[in-house]
């Protein structure tokens, strides 16, 4: 089944909260070599201005792809996963995601294109804590038509 393209506009429902912890974002922070000390030391994001640990930019792609799994495992979306390429992620951040943070998510299907037989998806996930913003992170996936 293709990928409807009349899900374009949906916006799916808040997910459960994402404790930011700052185990969490030690550990993000080592795996991609993020160095700043901000990320691990609560001293020097306090001299910084941060009430904790801050995570490193690309962090909050953990909550986004949980939140693009909503629509990854939607019947109406029609995605066959093991079709699905990433394509591009994009972040603004409004503020750094600190330790402490409770953050929920909320999907929105920006639009479905249909290009030679494959769908490209556009989502944007708005994540918040306790309804201010924090980051809006947009995806582009492309959905492989199947082949003859």
């Amino acid at each position: 089944m293709p990928v409807n393209e009349q899900s374009a506009g949906r916006v799916y429902p808040p997910t459960a909260p994402y404790g930011v912890s700052a185990a969490k974002i030690r550990e993000f922070a080592e795996a991609v070599g993020a160095g700043d000390p901000a990320h691990v030391d609560p001293a020097a994001a306090r001299a910084l201005g941060y009430r904790n640990v801050i995570a490193p930019p690309t962090f909050a792609v953990l909550i986004a792809q949980q939140c693009d799994a909503q629509f990854v495992a939607d019947p109406q979306m029609g995605v066959d996963f093991s079709r699905v390429v990433h394509g591009q992620q994009t972040f603004v951040h409004h503020r750094p995601l600190t330790a402490g943070d409770e953050v929920i998510g909320v999907l929105h299907v920006d639009a479905v294109k249909l290009v030679a037989g494959n769908a490209m998806v556009t989502t944007r996930t708005e994540l918040t804590v306790a309804d201010e913003p924090v980051c809006t992170s947009t995806s582009m996936l492309v959905v492989r038509g199947e082949q003859p």
